[in-house]
């Protein structure tokens, strides 16, 4: 089975499993076992050779221009090669995720859609543990709440599509079991790790300024100045249940992610390990 992203939050859960499972596993990625760069579809076919199934997570984001055309190309290109099953990672309340969806099932009617809510894992290995250990995150989503889902359970679902035809032709709609703000969040993080994290609301010109000072290029401020202030602006406050439609149960809560990764807060962790 293809992995592409395999170095990612969720490619690299979902080869895990596979391998758990006993399935071989081609890992794809920029710098890779297997080399896969989506702007060299030459790079594709060597990826794709002799795969029945493919999981299909798109760097940096499904929102970038051109993604969705991009993605669907692919899709049918696998098609071709001879997959069976292919399973799309996208985003809850993203435009252009959803037309990406839609591109991909002309081009793969099969294909199983993982539509995620924002990552509980960005709180503890992605772009905000930064902030957290600094010990201020500043965001400009002051109310939003947000049914954070637990990456863990984005690959368990991925995997059942990956591994069986009960999935196919579904969207799965993956959240938590509630809705927490960003601040409420950030206090599920102080009661389990003890830190020092306050969370501030700020303008969203502020946080494209404080972007900028880090020296980010252009257009990945662009695409947080999206996701905080288009993406992450209620739309996708309400709990979906397509965990429990594919796994049979209820999705993981934060607090329980949180106190799981308790240790990458801890009194010895500092900014530098992000």
């Amino acid at each position: 089975m293809l992995v592409l992203g395999a170095t990612g939050k969720t490619g690299r859960r979902v080869a895990a499993r596979l391998d758990a499972l006993g399935v071989p596993v081609r890992r794809a990625s920029r710098g890779g076992e297997v080399r896969f760069a989506w702007e060299d579809d030459a790079t594709w076919a060597p990826a794709l050779a002799g795969a029945t199934a493919a999981y299909v997570a798109y760097a940096p984001d499904l929102a970038v221009p051109g993604a969705p055309e991009t993605v669907a190309r692919f899709a049918a290109r696998a098609r071709e090669a001879g997959v069976r099953r292919l399973v799309l990672l996208s985003g809850r309340g993203e435009e252009e995720a959803q037309r990406a969806e839609a591109l991909v099932a002309d081009a793969f009617p099969g294909r199983t859609v993982v539509r995620s809510a924002f990552f509980a894992q960005n709180f503890s290995e992605s772009f905000l543990l930064g902030p957290v250990l600094d010990g201020v995150l500043a965001l400009p989503v002051d109310r939003v709440a947000e049914p954070f889902v637990d990456v863990e359970d984005v690959a368990e679902v991925a995997v059942a599509a990956l591994t069986g035809d009960a999935l196919a032709g579904r969207v799965l709609e993956l959240t938590g079991p509630r809705a927490l703000t960003f601040d409420e969040a950030v206090s599920e993080i102080v009661a389990v790790s003890g830190r020092d994290v306050r969370f501030v609301p700020v303008t969203a010109d502020d946080f494209v300024a404080g972007l900028r000072d880090l020296a980010l290029p252009e257009d990945l401020v662009a695409l947080m100045h999206y996701l905080f202030t288009e993406v992450l602006d209620g739309r996708g406050t309400p709990v979906a249940d397509g965990v429990r439609e594919a796994l049979g149960r209820a999705p993981r809560d934060f607090r329980e992610f949180a106190a799981r990764e308790a240790a990458v807060w801890g009194p010895g962790a500092t900014a530098d390990a992000s």
